[in-house]
């Protein structure tokens, strides 16, 4: 395997967030994975053919769940070359998180004090902690930047901002997951074009009746500018996913056409992981 990274460290230092951020980032992840069982979910990744894969190893379980460093070592006895990567915090940030998130901790069973169960989880973890290949204090980190770093140090130059357009009809409601959306009702509808009518905005008739407008490549040149303009910032807040709607009245003429000249520029500007969803095409 190209890159298998164990994630842990005390509990409200951000695992959980790290795991999200490394699914993002196209590795196969599985949270709170009794240790016993990682060389299972490793062969079986492999037999999946990833080459890359991120696992948090449930730390509070032995006997027969087995003992997380065990496993580390083991998986490395193997041929693989696991990395540790220990998330840690300071205590009053800790504290601050469990109480906003009013969860349980998990060493808190008979422990009259927060403080204590923290120090208690510590001490459990100091093992792991000192096999760790990379140790990150969290407590000033928000979620963008331990993204941000997970993916400089573990998926360098990965481009795993993912562009969803979709072209859609107001008529029909607003899709629920845009981030962005833009209304083209401006541009004159060439539903009321008799023989544009039966046609959709991928026809070339339409696209010719579009193009003839002077405000239709006017709007594109700010949409165009906008969007180069967002895309670098988003990415460095640690955005994997936008979605852009253009809407028109019924989804079918303008919306389609525009949508698709956006993908074009896209593509033009190097991005990849474009897709459009013609969404009311067939209505």
């Amino acid at each position: 395997m190209r890159r298998l990274v164990i994630v842990t460290g005390l509990s409200g230092a951000g695992k959980s967030q790290a795991m999200k951020s490394f699914e993002d980032l196209g590795f196969a992840c599985l949270d709170n994975l009794p240790p016993v069982l990682s060389a299972q979910f490793v062969a079986l990744v492999e037999r999946a053919q990833i080459d890359r894969a991120a696992v948090s190893l449930d730390v509070r379980t032995l006997g027969p769940f087995g003992d997380a460093l065990a496993s580390i070592e083991a998986l490395g006895a193997s041929g693989e070359k696991p990395e540790l990567l220990f998330l840690d915090a300071d205590t009053e940030t800790l504290v601050r998180r469990y109480s906003e998130t009013r969860r349980r901790h998990p060493f808190r069973e008979g422990v009259a004090h927060l403080t204590d169960a923290i120090a208690a989880e510590r001490a459990a973890l100091a093992p792991l902690r000192e096999r760790a290949d990379h140790i990150w204090d969290t407590s000033l980190m928000t979620h963008g930047m331990l993204k941000a770093l997970i993916e400089s140090t573990f998926a360098a130059g990965a481009n795993r901002l993912e562009l969803g357009i979709i072209a859609f009809g107001f008529k029909y409601g607003v899709p629920l997951d845009c981030d962005l959306v833009f209304d083209v009702r401006f541009l004159p509808n060439p539903n009321y074009v008799a023989e544009l009518k039966p046609l959709t905005g991928n026809d070339l008739s339409v696209a010719q009746f579009l193009e003839a407008l002077p405000d239709t490549e006017e709007f594109l040149k700010h949409l165009f500018a906008m969007i180069d303009f967002l895309l670098p910032r988003y990415r460095s807040e640690g955005k994997s996913q936008l979605t852009i709607g253009i809407g028109c009245t019924g989804g079918r003429h303008r919306s389609v056409y525009l949508a698709h000249r956006l993908e074009r520029h896209l593509h033009a500007q190097s991005e990849t992981g474009v897709s459009v969803e013609e969404r009311d095409l067939a209505r």
